[in-house]
């Protein structure tokens, strides 16, 4: 069982920065891929970003490639997502995902135990 807390949502002006953390509780957190999601009113969940077990492979949204960054710290038990250049469209709540396999993925479907979300607001 993983049990996951996402932090670091706010309120931020367009191209400003925010920073995510999602502390992960048990002892197996450096085997499991972890990814970002967002959902915003109306849309469905999409994806954002994932991270593999040992942080040798990621995966972006085309939305936020080159903008957004995901990194993972197994000794802390964290996995993070900086956000620079936000844009009113990045607005959501975002959400951390644990996923009972090396390898990272990109759909909602195969990840296995969810954080409970921050809200990310940006203003333009």
């Amino acid at each position: 069982q993983v049990q996951l807390v996402d932090t670091g949502g706010g309120l931020v002006q367009a191209g400003g920065s925010l920073r995510l953390s999602c502390a992960a509780s048990g002892r197996t957190f450096s085997r499991f891929a972890m990814g970002w999601f967002r959902q915003a009113p109306g849309k469905e969940r999409e994806f954002v970003a994932a991270i593999s077990w040992s942080g040798g492979t990621i995966y972006y949204a085309d939305s936020v490639k080159g903008r957004f960054t995901i990194s993972r710290d197994n000794a802390k038990n964290r996995v993070y997502l900086q956000m620079n250049s936000l844009k009113p469209e990045d607005t959501a709540v975002y959400y951390c995902a644990a996923r009972r396999a090396v390898v990272a993925g990109t759909e909602p479907n195969e990840y296995d135990y969810w954080g409970q979300g921050t809200q990310v607001t940006v203003s333009s």
